[in-house]
């Protein structure tokens, strides 16, 4: 997979790259959304100082600043989330690696959330070998470690850490044997061209992502890129067409609208749905950030006549409530 394929597929007339990607997910999905929820398990006083992040110890935010939660505090989180229809419960902590002192608590919360059936996904910054292996064998499905941006791109949003050591850990994560979740964040102030290199790094990986999130940039104030950018720099079409040649380079990764879907239009998720989407953040918070609420979701999910991924018959009985008020209201 090379860039200038990539950028090929990307000046394509914009219904002829939609038709593209919608005839590559059609080969690999159905007309189903998968709903993930995600909860910060340890917020703040990370030691990294990526630009965009509200948790990172170099900048002044007004966020609580908390440790590691305790399973007990978790559960009833994934209980919720379950009801709701959630496929998987992700999990971040803010830590530049997790300590060694930490581990056989990660290990019970993993198991704790597997007990209520759920997939499970932990994003907790660079990993050892050995730890990778631990969190394998405890029974983490997914691991979360995004590449954010080009690797040409990277130092302008951060300087604790280089890309190699983030693709050094998606390839302990996959050697490990547990499905990678990596993706990037548009809007930091990027070149199209950066955006297209990273996907074209994720579809060139040895093991291409499972999930790909794919986020824009929510400028928080406090932060370097919330001071700098103070409003959304993507514009509608040019966030559709990335989705779609994610989409065509990444043909059975499931494609995530990730943080940022509060400031987007309906219109403007139906349209990146179309371009190949099939898996959304689901719940009113990411981490710190605000997410849609689950009832508007829902109704623009029974709206457009997507299935739901491996839903509760509690959440069967949801979607037919929205959907009976929809169609009450039409």
């Amino acid at each position: 997979m090379t860039l200038e394929y990539a950028k090929t597929l990307y000046s394509k007339p914009f219904n002829a790259l939609l038709f593209e990607a919608q005839t590559v997910h059609r080969m690999h999905f159905r007309d189903e959304m998968e709903l993930c929820t995600l909860l910060s398990i340890k917020t703040g006083s990370c030691p990294e100082d990526c630009r965009y992040c509200p948790q990172s110890a170099h900048y002044n935010v007004d966020i609580k600043k908390e440790k590691l939660m305790d399973v007990e505090l978790i559960i009833p989180q994934v209980v919720k989330a379950k009801a709701l229809g959630a496929k998987r419960f992700c999990m971040g902590a803010a830590w530049r690696n997790p300590p060694l002192k930490a581990m056989p608590k990660l290990i019970e919360i993993i198991q704790a959330v597997k007990e209520q059936g759920l997939e499970t996904c932990m994003t907790l910054g660079m990993l050892s070998k050995e730890q990778a292996q631990m969190l394998a064998e405890a029974g983490l499905d997914y691991y979360n470690h995004n590449l954010d941006t080009s690797e040409n791109y990277y130092k302008y949003i951060i300087t604790t850490r280089d890309y190699q050591s983030r693709l050094d850990t998606l390839q302990k994560v996959a050697e490990a044997g547990m499905k990678v979740c990596c993706g990037g964040i548009l809007g930091m102030g990027e070149s199209i061209e950066d955006r297209l290199q990273m996907l074209v790094t994720l579809a060139n990986l040895k093991t291409p992502p499972a999930s790909v999130p794919i986020n824009q940039l929510i400028p928080v104030p406090g932060t370097p890129l919330g001071d700098k950018l103070n409003k959304i720099q993507v514009k509608t079409f040019d966030f559709v067409r990335t989705i779609a040649v994610a989409r065509i380079l990444l043909p059975t990764s499931k494609i995530r609208l990730s943080a940022g879907r509060s400031q987007m239009s309906d219109e403007m998720q139906s349209l990146a749905f179309l371009a190949g989407a099939n898996s959304i953040f689901y719940g009113d918070k990411l981490l710190t950030a605000t997410n849609p609420s689950e009832e508007h979701d829902l109704a623009l999910l029974t709206e457009l006549g997507f299935e739901i991924e491996q839903t509760t018959d509690k959440h069967y009985e949801y979607i037919n409530e929205t959907r009976a008020i929809n169609e009450a209201c039409h």
